[in-house]
Parts: C-alpha cells; sequence; structure tokens
C-alpha cells in the first residue's frame, strides 16, 4: 500500500514537472534568448536592438519535434503590457507592403542587417525551412533594383506548417509606435499550445 502511495506520489510529481515546463535563457552574440518546449515543440526568441519603421522586431525560431506536423504564423504571437495592452505581431504581408510603400533603402539594409547578424550567431542552428531558403527564392531571377526588397521581404516570419522534425525562423513585428516594448510578456497562441515568456 505504502509502494502505492509513493508510486502516485512520483507519478503526480513527473505530470506536474511536465506540465510547468520551464523557459531557458541564454546569451549569445550580445541578445537574450528564451526557449520553451511544449508537447514537442520548441518555440525560442530574442528582441532585436533596432527598430524599424513602427515596429520593435523579434527573431523568432520554432522547432517541431513533436510527431505530427505543427502550424505558425506571425499572428499566433503577442506581447501583452503590464498595463493591460496587448499588442498582435502584424502579419508578414502587411509589414512587406509597409516596408515597400514607406520604408527607405536604409530601413531595408538595417533590417536584413540586423536579422542577419542575429540569425547567424546562433551557434548551431540549421533551420530547414527559414530566412535563408526564402532569401535564396526570393532573390533568383530579380532585378537588382527588387533584391533589396525581396530580401527584406525574406526576413519576415510567415505562416509555415512544419512536418516532424523542420524547424523555421523570421521576424516578428510588434506594432510599438516606434516606442520601447516596456515591461510584460510575450505569448504565443497556437492551435494546440500556449507558451508563456515574461520580458524584463
Amino acid at each position: 500500500m505504502n509502494r502505492l502511495r509513493g508510486a502516485r506520489f512520483l507519478l503526480a510529481g513527473l505530470l506536474y514537472h511536465v506540465a510547468t515546463a520551464q523557459v531557458i535563457e541564454f546569451e549569445s552574440h550580445g541578445l537574450k534568448y528564451q526557449t520553451l518546449t511544449r508537447s514537442g515543440v520548441t518555440v525560442m526568441f530574442a528582441p532585436l536592438p533596432s527598430h524599424v519603421r513602427e515596429y520593435t522586431i523579434l527573431q523568432v525560431a520554432v522547432s517541431n519535434g513533436s510527431a505530427g506536423p505543427y502550424v505558425i504564423k506571425p499572428e499566433d504571437f503577442y506581447y501583452l503590457r503590464n498595463g493591460g495592452e496587448q499588442l498582435q505581431a502584424a502579419p508578414a504581408v502587411t509589414v512587406i507592403e509597409n516596408l515597400i510603400e514607406k520604408g527607405s533603402r536604409s530601413d531595408v539594409t538595417k533590417l536584413v542587417n540586423t536579422y542577419e547578424s542575429a540569425l547567424y550567431g546562433i551557434p548551431h542552428m540549421k533551420s530547414t525551412n527559414g530566412y535563408e531558403q526564402r532569401r535564396q527564392a526570393a532573390i533568383a531571377g530579380i532585378t537588382t533594383k527588387l533584391r533589396a526588397a525581396a530580401t527584406a521581404s525574406a526576413v519576415a516570419l510567415v505562416l509555415t506548417k512544419l512536418a516532424p522534425g523542420e524547424t523555421t525562423d523570421g521576424a516578428i513585428f510588434l506594432p510599438t509606435v516606434g516606442k520601447p516594448l516596456g515591461p510584460g510578456r510575450l505569448q504565443v497562441r497556437t492551435n494546440t499550445d500556449t507558451f508563456d515568456f515574461n520580458l524584463e
């Protein structure tokens, strides 16, 4: 009887540990990353130091370690300010149209340089369905004049269906009107999971 009771407590403890996955924080090339795994899917992000137009930018990577496909899109990301305001990440098409319409060449260059230095600074990061693949596809066969805009469009995280074992990366854009995010938390709400991260 005592053995059975002990086994129940051990099982309850293990289930509690699995249910309350812990955010892991680390630094790489001056950026502060947070990562969290739920149901075999890992979401990792870091705020980028630059703003472009009215957006605060976060670099995001998602890895599907689950047994089935997993869909992720920019609109799954929310920033919840401590005062109660909620900011939803802009869809990739909105950001791209905004940059093409209002962005200067220096905006595009700043965005691409900031994103690439962050992405290539992550040791052992091998995205199977991310920025580098989108960039190569975007610049293939286009004129030099359109190349900068096409490369910038490749930076944005787009709706992606990840097969088991696949990863993707991209930037999400939070409309902050050029102001800092301030204290709050990032929440990722997919169809199956919710990921919560605290920001200082």
